[in-house]
């Protein structure tokens, strides 16, 4: 009888204790700037970036400054289009794009301030790249149909149609009464294109050399390094605890992935509805396991966000607090999304840091010299 009253007590304070409401505790909370939205474009990449070297000014200067998102987005769409046709159409064109494309872009064109540069019509309030990546599209696929009875030059009418739709590139501005080029903003900002690597862990390279990742966004071939999942997960931790905020690219197309509710689980149960409001125990995340979804395409690089903090819930598990640019209107969290340790083991695409920020050991290991 004592046997089976324990076995109920068991079993109802597993019940219980696996149902727990949400409580949150922030334990490291970086600075970044306000949350806002991308609106029906597909330039996370760039408000993602974009936010992570806001942090980065601002641990670099002290300064918060609002980048321009479209000015790299602008940039960025004329190499897609050089790409795409010296392709000959056998390449990825569309809005997405990687992290490292705003590297690429600001160091090739610096970087210049929303408020000079929003890419925004007299009147508009929000994004909408619908039209504007429709008309690239025709020009480039229209020249490669039959190059000889295209009329105009094809370089000539995507400038066009990029100076309409985002607006003419900027050489000079003035910003807080100083006057600046695009590079020597740049320079104020103190940040170093050269000093920013993206590293990832799969195990169809070998662990410690750089190599390609072959995912339809990476357009410009950028190289990534690879190392194991826990030296991944270790880079994340140690970033944060030393004051680097992260750029994330990830998989959000999980049924546990919630805007609404701001949370981000991989639950161990298949039946995970309850798993957005109360805590459930999580999948253990192997390599293994993380790479036959990736090979499954169960995981994607569909999103890319800006981790900016470190968070517990009641019971100690850590959670990982994510800036989306999804704007804050009916999302929950302000914004923000509470990602959970296995869904970032098993949902990560790449981080991007600073070369700092990698522990001694890994970046010995990966042979990062960046001076």
């Amino acid at each position: 009888m004592k046997n089976i009253s324990a076995l109920y007590i068991l079993l109802f304070v597993s019940f219980f204790g696996f149902s727990q409401s949400y409580e949150f505790k922030t334990v490291v909370d970086l600075d970044a700037t306000d949350v806002i939205s991308q609106g029906s474009t597909g330039t996370c990449w760039s408000f993602s970036a974009s936010s992570f070297l806001e942090s980065e000014i601002i641990r670099l200067t002290g300064k918060q400054i609002d980048l321009s998102e479209m000015y790299t987005v602008r940039q960025t769409y004329t190499d897609k289009a050089w790409n795409y046709v010296m392709r000959q159409g056998k390449a990825q064109f569309s809005q997405g794009g990687l992290a490292h494309d705003v590297i690429n872009s600001i160091s090739k064109n610096g970087i210049v301030p929303n408020i000079v540069f929003s890419g925004l019509k007299e009147n508009e309030k929000k994004h909408d790249h619908s039209k504007l990546a429709d008309s690239l599209k025709t020009i480039v696929t229209t020249y490669l149909k039959n190059e000889k009875a295209y009329k105009t030059n094809w370089k000539t009418d995507v400038e066009a149609v990029l100076d309409y739709y985002l607006g003419k590139k900027i050489t000079t501005f003035n910003y807080e009464g100083v006057d600046y080029t695009p590079q020597s903003f740049l320079e104020m900002s103190k940040i170093n294109p050269k000093n920013y690597v993206t590293i990832t862990s799969f195990t169809h390279q070998p662990y410690y050399t750089n190599f390609i990742l072959n995912i339809p966004d990476n357009f410009s071939n950028g190289s990534f390094y690879n190392v194991p999942l826990t030296d991944l997960m270790s880079t994340i931790n140690y970033a944060l605890n030393k004051g680097y905020t992260i750029e994330l690219d990830c998989d959000v197309s999980e049924k546990t992935f919630s805007s609404k509710h701001g949370v981000a689980v991989i639950p161990e149960a298949k039946d995970s509805s309850d798993a957005l409001v109360n805590i459930m125990p999580e999948m253990d995340v192997t390599p293994e396991y993380r790479q036959q979804e990736f090979e499954n395409f169960n995981t994607t690089d569909d999103h890319l966000m800006h981790i900016t903090g470190i968070i517990k819930d009641q019971n100690g598990n850590t959670y990982y607090k994510v800036k989306n640019s999804w704007g804050t209107k009916n999302v929950g969290n302000d914004g923000f999304i509470n990602m959970s340790e296995a869904y970032m083991k098993l949902k990560t695409i790449s981080i991007m840091v600073h070369k700092d920020a990698i522990p001694e050991a890994i970046k010995s290991k990966i042979n990062l010299n960046l001076n």
